[in-house]
This record gives C-alpha cells, sequence and structure tokens, in this order.
C-alpha cells in the first residue's frame, strides 16, 4: 500500500511512501493485541505493595489481659487482625507482575496495531526534518500544519534524535519514540502516527527483518 508523504508544512509533496501490506494490511488478531496490552501494562506496575501481617505489626507481645474473670473474650495479643492496629490477613506482598510472549506473538500484535491504525487512517507519512536547536514552537507549527494539534500524536524517527525529543516533550499530547521502539499499546493509545520518511523502513524492519542473501 502507498500513503503520500507530506511537508511539515502540511501540504502533500507529491511523493508516496511504500507500506508493506504484510504489516499494515492484516486482519487484526485481537487476542494477540490484547495479552500484549496486558502483558505492557503488567511490565508497568512495581509489584512493591506490602502490608504487615500480624507477626510483623510491633507491639503485641504479652497477654494483654488474664485468660479468666474479665468478662471478655480469650486474647493472646492485641495485635490480632480482628482488632484496630493488628495485622492485616492475606495482604498483598511484593511480587512481580511481568511476564513474557513470544517474539512472533509480539509481532504479529504490532501488525495488528499497525493495520488498525492505517485502516483508520491514523498513519501519515511526513518528510524529515530536525532542527538547529530545540524550539517547542516549531513542532506546533507542524502539527498545526497536518491538523493534528489537538490529538493525542505518536512521532518516529528513525534514529534517536535529542532535539526534536526537546522540542516536543513539553507538549502533553505528543510522544517522540525511535521507530523500532514503539509498542502495540503506545500504537493503539495514539490518535495519529506520524512516520518520518526515513523511518518507515527502520520501523518495518523492527518487525519483519530483512533475511540477508548470501552472494
Amino acid at each position: 500500500m502507498k500513503l503520500p508523504i507530506y511537508t511539515t508544512e502540511g501540504t502533500d509533496s507529491g511523493n508516496e511512501a511504500e507500506l508493506a501490506e504484510s504489516i499494515f494490511s492484516i486482519e487484526p488478531n485481537e487476542t494477540v493485541i490484547y495479552e500484549d496490552v496486558r502483558r505492557y501494562m503488567a511490565n508497568q506496575r512495581q509489584g512493591t505493595h506490602k502490608t504487615k501481617e500480624r507477626g510483623e505489626v510491633r507491639g503485641g507481645g504479652r497477654k494483654a489481659y488474664r485468660q479468666k474473670g474479665t468478662g471478655q473474650a480469650r486474647r493472646g495479643s492485641i495485635r490480632s487482625p480482628l482488632l484496630k492496629g493488628g495485622g492485616t490477613v492475606f495482604g498483598p506482598k511484593p511480587r512481580d507482575y511481568s511476564f513474557r510472549m513470544s517474539k512472533k506473538s509480539r509481532q504479529l500484535a504490532r501488525k495488528s496495531a499497525l493495520s488498525i491504525k492505517a485502516g483508520e487512517e491514523a498513519i501519515k507519512i511526513i518528510d524529515d526534518f530536525s532542527f538547529d536547536e530545540p524550539k517547542t514552537r516549531k513542532v506546533v507549527d507542524i502539527l498545526k500544519g497536518l491538523e493534528v494539534e489537538t490529538k493525542k500524536v505518536l512521532l518516529l524517527t528513525a534514529e534517536t534524535d535529542k532535539i526534536i525529543y526537546k522540542s516536543a516533550r513539553n507538549i502533553p499530547n505528543v510522544k517522540v519514540l525511535e521507530a523500532n521502539k514503539p509498542t502495540t499499546y503506545q500504537i493503539l493509545d495514539a490518535d495519529v502516527i506520524l512516520i518520518q520518511d526515513s523511518a518507515v523502513d527502520v520501523l518495518q524492519g523492527s518487525i519483519e527483518p530483512v533475511e540477508e542473501v548470501e552472494a
């Protein structure tokens, strides 16, 4: 499939970018998408939650009162889970929530996500650009030219460009990533995906590596 390449002013440059149909035009696999998004969100969890059980709460070492004759229930510790200030029963403990998926499944999920965005016409190819120094205003002007300034934008560059990153980091709805790094979640979370012309091959190569042919 082919998509027009836009200039930084938002006009059609007259050129077209060739996108692999095996990546941008497949039948989305919703099950794999769900699992990959769940994996991403699980991996973001710190898992440092912790409550104290009755044996970990300070105090309660001696018997609060004698066994018989008080008219109250028999109690061996004031840190019983039944009392205020006592321990917690079956409370959360530190754990690792992350889990793994096969490489093929992760690739299929990314292909499915990109195909969904392509079907929604939410992918735009833009001419390569860079700045001499970080300027947020220049990125805002580019977004306005493409009429996406009010949308959540994922901008993909061919390689690490700190100047573009610094220029866009103060814009709440814009995220800049190298083309080989976006996850399924980040692709689906964006309203519009802007891909620099030189980043198209990087993105496609990260999903479907080109096999080298021996001479």
